[in-house]
């Protein structure tokens, strides 16, 4: 059984080489009401939007295909290749929507949601495109009676606006086939974020085949102007919210280095001076896109969170190297400016449903747990759980413990080895915890694990906020 100290300066005793301690003070208790998540009505009303729109787009082959067609040579294939294409055409908008990070949105569902189905709704349209090549290509194989091979390259060379269709879909299929995690994980973060901006190109490329070829859009001016004007609002979304809103957050606030400082073995806070930050509406546990203006760095945002509210006229973000940009961060010239986009996230305490709430950081997740203890009420008596390989990576911890003892709180550290280190320690050392919000942030495989720990001890599934890191 791990042991609990309420003086952390005390000799920690080591148990089956797990060491756990804790800091507790007598605390009055928390009447600061809960504010909520976001309504099971938002999200009905997104998906029945959004449900809407498929029904509509999977609609236009069968109002505007004929019994005649369908029995012609290729017509079975001719209508399923139409139906595959407005369907994977329809969830590409949606995916490119999603990735637009609307303020409104994400209000409504939060950027948890938006972003998960924006990663869940990835293979749909690739997939359901490739079928659309296939299918159509033996239906005019059928028709022209050749071959498949032949008759897709009479397609390309001969059709109006092929080519550039073709090309748009190998890039499609080649950003699908290194999305897969097996291949991903062999692909720098970099790379691949810029092959990922492909599928953009691939978009606007494709968008002339199918108003002067699709079946739906020929000689019906009427969709033609609905589908152009669908994407040419998807468009101004992502010019707006991901180009020119950044921009000028950019601009204002006019953010650069001021100082580097190590925090421990591999990790370093970057200290940011900048104009207008009382302006600056960020939440504990929210991130920022950082770019950092340097040579070899400048093409390239990586996500990092917000350590520390802001501090006019310094913001604080803190950065494990974990990779060639994370590395080169501890060597960038004081003064180097930084243009930001953000603040993203849900990972915040407007999601609280109960007074009280434990906090679990697993290695550099601390990042999100020490701003979230800032949001916290007064007398909120939060109880911290952080998890480390050893005590030489309690990174940000003097700052943890303060925090937690001004909110009348409790912090326990989990040290040792995973083999050694069980996390049934989480239901022993918080009796109430069924009682609580639970905010859980670290590594993909850390907070796989402690969700399924916390599903074993009956917590809700609503009271359970993750945040979980990815390279």
């Amino acid at each position: 059984m791990p042991e609990s100290f309420v003086n952390p300066a005390a000799k920690h005793r080591a148990v089956a080489n797990a060491v756990v301690y804790s800091r507790s003070p007598d605390s009055k208790k928390n009447g600061q009401p809960s504010l909520g998540r976001p309504s099971s009505l938002s999200y009905a009303t997104v998906l029945a939007l959004l449900g809407l729109g498929f029904g509509i787009s999977v609609g236009l082959p069968l109002v505007d295909g004929t019994s005649t067609e369908f029995h012609g040579p290729g017509g079975p294939a001719m209508f399923f290749g139409s139906l595959t294409g407005l369907a994977g055409t329809y969830l590409a908008l949606v995916m490119v929507i999603l990735a637009a990070r609307l303020p409104a949105l994400e209000r409504m569902v939060g950027q948890g949601w938006v972003m998960h189905w924006h990663r869940r709704l990835a293979p749909y349209p690739i997939a359901l495109i490739l079928i659309h090549t296939v299918l159509l290509s033996f239906a005019y194989a059928a028709a022209a009676k050749t071959g498949v091979l032949h008759e897709f390259s009479t397609i390309v060379a001969t059709f109006p606006q092929m080519i550039t269709a073709t090309i748009a879909f190998g890039l499609m299929m080649l950003v699908g086939i290194v999305s897969i995690r097996q291949i991903r994980q062999y692909i720098k973060r970099e790379s691949w974020w810029l092959l990922h901006l492909t599928l953009y190109v691939a978009l606007i490329i494709s968008f002339a085949h199918e108003i002067v070829l699709g079946p739906s859009f020929v000689k019906h001016p009427l969709t033609q102007l609905l589908w152009s004007a669908a994407w040419i609002l998807a468009a101004v979304l992502i010019l707006t919210y991901r180009v020119l809103v950044p921009l000028y957050r950019t601009l204002l606030y006019q953010l650069e280095v001021e100082e580097i400082r190590p925090e421990g073995p591999g990790v370093i806070s970057i200290i940011c001076k900048g104009k207008h930050l009382e302006q600056l509406r960020v939440a504990g546990g929210q991130f920022f896109e950082w770019r950092f203006l340097a040579p070899g760095l400048w093409w390239q945002a990586h996500p990092f969170t917000v350590s520390a509210k802001p501090t006019p006229p310094t913001l604080r973000l803190t950065v494990k190297e974990v990779g060639d940009f994370s590395r080169a961060l501890a060597t960038i010239p004081i003064g180097t400016k930084i243009a930001i986009e953000g603040p993203y996230g849900s990972f915040t305490t407007h999601h609280r449903l109960r007074d009280r709430s434990l906090l679990i950081a697993g290695g550099i997740g601390v990042t999100a747990v020490r701003p979230l203890l800032e949001d916290l009420p007064k007398k909120a008596k939060p109880v911290v759980i952080v998890r480390a390989s050893s005590a030489t990576e309690l990174t940000l911890r003097e700052e943890i413990e303060r925090l937690a003892l001004e909110k009348g709180g409790s912090v326990h550290y989990l040290i040792g080895p995973r083999s050694k280190v069980s996390l049934d320690a989480i239901g022993k050392l918080v009796p109430d915890i069924k009682k609580r919000d639970v905010f859980l942030c670290g590594s993909e495989e850390f907070v796989g694990a402690v969700t399924s720990a916390l599903h074993a001890l009956k917590v809700e599934p609503g009271s359970i906020h993750h945040e979980a890191y990815s390279l």
